[in-house]
């Protein structure tokens, strides 16, 4: 017989990648009692391939009004979060607010620049029109080839890495508890969420059920109806070591086919691909080539670099790019996922969000 839990949770989070492990800080901060099930280690999805830009314009295309809605929102919320979640973890989450640096290395790709530089102002964001002399002047690294650029300095980054590691630590001082574990079932009573079933047999009785797991966020223990339009979309990325007294770039460096991330420590992300390859996770040829050229086209410094790290991961993409936060397609079911290339920048929004809706949720079973 499977063991079931010995008491009720308020909630279990399936899914321990950043959006998960932020949903759940919040909603212990909120005082429910929350499990966080992840069938690896935390962050070991697409949270460990993030480079971490913060960027609310730099991800979302034109006529995408509501995506860009939350991401200027959440992008608002992020130093509040990182100080407040540093605090909770007593350790560094790795935000920095270095601002951003967008070029463009020919007319065509000036003109494209232009458009997203009108965006920003349209949105009264914090960006400045640059001729090619100036954008010299902020990163001398930059090719020559540069014929203009945006300097948008509202624009930040955060090591991922770092955030998931507080997050954890964040969880388990809420107390959180993160298991190790997959979910194989719902567990159901009159059409409504009363927890899950775990490969090892547990059974965790919950009033509510969050599923946060990404790209395998359509997962076969959802109910057909339950399942949500989630798809893999992969991306490859590249570490490359540098000299954190000699930095390549001190901002983040965009262009239309990359983005460079510089860390603290002299380290530089490079990323990322975008391609339609189901769940295949492997790092190709083609790939970092692509990546390493377009690098060098932009900040030439970088072909001096140590390539130290290869990644290919999983973006949970939806049909219309909005991510999927709120109600499921059963009473008690949530759902946290779907957040393409934007689930860093929109993690305090999410966790906001489903954080606000369990304590509701419990409110209302405790009310009945």
């Amino acid at each position: 017989m499977a063991a079931r839990s010995e008491r009720q949770l308020d909630a279990v989070i399936v899914g321990g990648g950043v959006i998960g492990l932020a949903c759940a800080w919040r909603a212990a901060e909120a005082g429910l009692d929350v499990v966080v099930l992840e069938r690896e280690a935390p962050g070991a999805g697409a949270s460990n391939v993030a480079a971490g830009m913060l960027a609310p314009v730099g991800e979302a295309s034109w006529g995408e009004e509501r995506l860009l809605e939350l991401t200027m929102r959440s992008h608002e919320l992020w130093p509040e979060f990182a100080r407040e979640l540093a605090g909770a973890a007593g350790r560094d989450v790795g935000y920095a607010d270095i601002g951003s640096l967008h070029l463009a290395l020919d007319r065509d790709e000036a003109a494209e620049l232009h458009r997203r530089f009108e965006l920003m102002q349209s949105l009264a964001l914090d960006a400045e029109w640059l001729r090619p002399r100036a954008c010299r002047e902020l990163e001398p690294g930059v090719s020559p080839s540069c014929v203009a650029g945006v300097h948008a300095p509202h624009e930040s980054a955060v090591d991922p890495r770092a955030l998931t590691a507080a997050l954890v630590a964040a969880c388990k001082a809420s107390g959180v508890r993160i298991a190790t574990g997959e979910a194989t079932g719902l567990l159901l009573e009159d059409e409504r969420v009363t927890g899950i079933r775990t490969a090892a047999g547990e059974r965790l009785s919950a009033r509510s059920v969050v599923v946060a797991a990404g790209s395998w966020s359509a997962a076969e223990w959802l109910p057909d109806a339950a399942r949500p339009p989630v798809r893999p979309v992969k991306g490859q990325i590249l570490t490359l070591a540098g000299r954190a007294t000699e930095p390549v770039c001190e901002r983040i460096v965009v262009t239309e086919r990359i983005y460079v991330v510089p860390r603290s420590d002299g380290r530089l992300m490079i990323g990322a691909t975008v391609e339609e390859q189901g769940f295949d996770t492997s790092v190709t040829a083609g790939g970092v080539y692509e990546l390493l050229r377009e690098a060098y086209r932009v900040l030439p410094e970088t072909a001096e670099l140590e390539l130290v790290e290869t990644l290919a991961g999983l973006r949970p993409t939806t049909p219309d790019n909005l991510p999927l936060v709120g109600p499921g397609a059963i009473d008690g079911l949530l759902l946290a996922t779907g957040h393409f290339r934007n689930g860093i920048l929109l993690a305090p929004l999410t966790a906001e969000r489903i954080a606000a809706a369990l304590a509701q949720r419990s409110a209302e079973v405790v009310a009945r």
